[in-house]
């Protein structure tokens, strides 16, 4: 019997290296505005490798030969999924690429990462249009140390600034729970910054696990442009979180922190999706 998450290269480590996966970058809104994250969409995009980055952006009218094309050029591609360059749940399009695929490769599994602000309020769309995974980065669970990441948050049409991080935090802990009860596997991704959640980490672990989370993926900050003056942890420091988390949910430590427009073996050579069908001249802003 498989176990959740398995046959997904970026849940289960013996499918990381040798099944692909295709990232659809239809998402270009974003409803919280991140202290370390940038979003880079277009010729700035070149060379850079992190989430929130693009080449281009995909209509969704583009996404049925952007997947034929990924399934000929990897043909070990399992997953299906979008992760930005904004949050995909702030996106109608995601929920449109999601029923492309649906109906024309159902055999693949569809996935989606999130911030989880509006986790609850689409979880239904997100299991009509068949998908069975979601990752949502969860930094802290503590208001004292979780308000220094996030400088607002958009929901309901209300704009939220000093309390960003507790309608948020509220929001996806909602989310992952009812995301857990409906059957979907759910991986929680922090994003580790030393002085600031390092020694919070256990805490996140063990939240989330209660409340239906089964792995989870601590990260290391990449700085970004106009972020905090915080540091990327050590590979010392790092191991040393995920050490002490393991013994509160299982760890995954092979992430590569991919693009939104990553295609192929995560951990291997890869190319972006304008490759496979996107990119200039056919993917373009449309947000």
């Amino acid at each position: 019997m498989s176990t959740p998450g398995s046959g997904h290269p970026c849940f289960d480590r013996k499918a990381h290296g040798s099944r692909a996966r295709i990232h659809l970058p239809v998402a270009p809104r974003c409803n919280v505005v991140c202290a370390y994250c940038e979003r880079v969409v277009g010729a700035e995009a070149s060379g850079v490798s992190r989430p929130g980055v693009a080449a281009a952006l995909m209509r969704s009218d583009e996404v049925a030969a952007a997947v034929d094309a990924a399934r000929r050029a990897f043909p070990t591609l399992a997953v299906v999924g979008v992760a930005g360059p904004g949050d995909p749940l702030a996106n109608d399009d995601t929920f449109a690429a999601f029923r492309v695929v649906r109906d024309s490769h159902p055999d693949l599994r569809l996935c989606v990462s999130t911030n989880g602000l509006v986790l609850v309020e689409r979880l239904e769309e997100l299991r009509e249009c068949g998908v069975s995974s979601v990752s949502v980065t969860v930094n802290a669970v503590a208001a004292s140390v979780g308000r220094v990441f996030y400088r607002q948050a958009r929901l309901r049409g209300r704009t939220y600034r000093g309390d960003a991080f507790d309608v948020l935090s509220y929001q996806q802990l909602r989310g992952i729970q009812a995301a857990a009860r409906a059957g979907l596997t759910v991986k929680v991704n922090t994003v580790l910054v030393p002085g600031v959640n390092d020694g919070h980490i256990p805490e996140v672990a063990a939240l989330t696990r209660r409340l239906g989370a089964t792995v989870m993926n601590i990260i290391p900050l990449l700085p970004a442009s106009g972020a905090p003056s915080w540091r990327p942890p050590t590979g010392e420091e790092l191991a040393a979180a995920r050490v002490e988390a393991e013994g509160i949910i299982p760890q995954f430590n092979l992430c590569k922190q991919c693009r939104a427009d990553a295609c192929g073996v995560p951990g291997k050579e890869e190319r972006p999706t304008e490759a496979v069908g996107g990119g200039p001249g056919g993917g373009h802003y449309h947000g």
